[in-house]
């Protein structure tokens, strides 16, 4: 059996109720289940060998743990690694998010939520997707570029920094900082980090963070309040904070009985259990997580209701003038996306970057409060004297793949493709920019000289290890 903490032994016992804690306990000692989602925008492809994660349309169970680091479509964004239980997410999107929206992703590293926010939006739909430390934020942006949804903007910012955005977003999704309790064994480490000071610590500053966000949200807005813990501390209590603090109201998600999904826990007040959504591994094929829904009152003289579509105009932003292409960009640029003429153009830090229009006055708030990171597609970067398409648009969706030549590469070509290496070009490939693909699926550029092809393939994202498997991956 795992071992626990004394104190997270009795405080949890008590909480659950001796059979039940046992159960879990139990649990606990076991291999966690390996999951992840597809991006139905890449592939629609069968997979083999797996079962559907039942309250996720795209999420799957696997029956093994293969090596995503040597998968090129785990490279392409093909599919995000992301535990089960917090593909909930889905079913309060799907039954309370019909209309176009603006939504906000507070903490949003590494990214799951966002790149499945990014795949469930109604169309029309803007996400922001926030993280406060730079490491992590850098991982939040490598993650969603690879998704491909041009539909986004990064930020990396504290909470506290959003207060320049009274009743601008519909939805906000917080899966705050926690103790990390739903961890436990997938995370040995956070046995061992685990003491009642820091749940002490967590729920306080969960209420810090809630207390700064929640005049940004619309009123008749959603807050999807999440953790992976289990105290009732940084969850029932919590979500009691909000609705008497903010008068917000609980609602419901509709479940299926097959899912095991436990409910609420009473307090020491004697209140009856709240309309919250626990997941104990003792029950579902998950990881330990928590999850509920708000909504934001509706006042009366409200100018401003959530979910009334993205012509509302922030009062207190500069408009943005719309632009075409500049007279220096490549005219080509505008063909090597879908859609071209429904995008705004511009050229910054000899980058051309293209972002649905339909979000500029959006954007240009966003930049005027927030540090951003990315937006939209990186289409191209200036080298020298040549514009290069940018790897970003090897990884968008909206990639129009007839504008480049392609080459489809083997499994061991792919692998040298992601580890930088130089690649040969067989005879018969057009000089100029290439597109490399994997089974179909775009990797990134290169630009064939002739005897070799330079890779441009980012850097910072490179296969690290020297070695190369035999044929790996679960996409076939």
């Amino acid at each position: 059996m795992i071992h626990l903490p004394e104190a997270f032994i009795t405080y949890t016992r008590n909480l659950l109720g001796n059979e039940t804690f046992e159960k879990l306990h139990q649990a606990l000692s076991e291999n966690p289940p390996i999951s992840l989602r597809l991006n139905s925008q890449k592939w629609v492809r069968a997979i083999k060998d797996t079962h559907q994660v039942p309250w996720s349309s795209n999420g799957y169970y696997l029956s093994e743990r293969p090596t995503f680091t040597f998968d090129p479509l785990f490279h392409a964004g093909c599919y995000y690694v992301q535990e089960a239980s917090s593909m909930f997410l889905e079913q309060a999107i799907r039954q309370y998010v019909q209309q176009p929206c603006v939504v906000l992703d507070l903490c949003a590293a590494p990214g799951g939520k966002s790149t499945h926010l990014a795949s469930l939006l109604p169309k029309g739909s803007l996400l922001l997707s926030n993280e406060v430390n730079r490491s992590r934020a850098q991982i939040l942006t490598e993650n969603l570029i690879k998704w491909g949804n041009p539909a986004v903007v990064v930020s990396q910012n504290d909470p506290a920094d959003f207060t320049s955005f009274p009743e601008l977003f519909d939805v906000i999704v917080t899966d705050v900082p926690c103790s990390g309790e739903g961890m436990f064994r997938k995370d040995t480490d956070s046995i061992e980090e685990w003491t009642p000071a820091n749940v002490e610590t967590c729920w306080k500053r969960q209420r810090r963070i809630l207390a700064d966000i929640w005049r940004t949200l619309k009123p008749g807005g959603l807050l999807i309040y999440s953790t992976c813990t289990y105290n009732a501390l940084e969850n029932e209590e919590n979500i009691r904070w909000i609705m008497q603090e903010y008068e917000a109201t609980l609602l419901p998600i509709s479940t299926e009985k097959t899912w095991n999904i436990t409910g609420g826990v009473s307090n020491p007040a004697g209140d009856k259990p709240l309309s919250v959504y626990r997941f104990l591994p003792s029950h579902t094929r998950g990881e330990g997580f928590f999850m509920a829904v708000l909504r934001k009152p509706i006042e009366e003289n409200s100018e401003v209701q959530a979910f009334s579509g993205l012509d509302y105009q922030p009062t207190f932003s500069k408009k943005r003038k719309k632009t075409s292409a500049p007279p220096s960009q490549p005219s080509s640029c505008l063909t090597w996306i879908k859609q071209g003429l429904n995008y705004s153009w511009e050229i910054t830090n000899n980058q051309i970057t293209a972002f649905p229009s339909y979000g500029n006055n959006y954007l240009e708030l966003f930049r005027k409060h927030l540090h951003i990171l990315h937006a939209g597609i990186t289409v191209a970067e200036l080298k020298g004297r040549d514009w290069i398409p940018h790897h970003a648009l090897a990884m968008s969706t909206l990639l129009q793949k007839d504008a480049f030549p392609s080459v489809e590469l083997s499994y061991t070509e792919a692998i040298y493709y992601l580890r930088r290496e130089v690649l040969v070009m067989k005879p018969g490939v057009p000089k100029g920019f290439v597109l490399v693909t994997y089974k179909d699926i775009p990797l990134g550029f290169v630009k064939n000289i002739g005897n070799r092809a330079n890779n441009f393939y980012p850097q910072e994202w490179r296969i690290r290890s020297g070695h190369i498997p035999a044929e790996s991956g679960i996409l076939r």
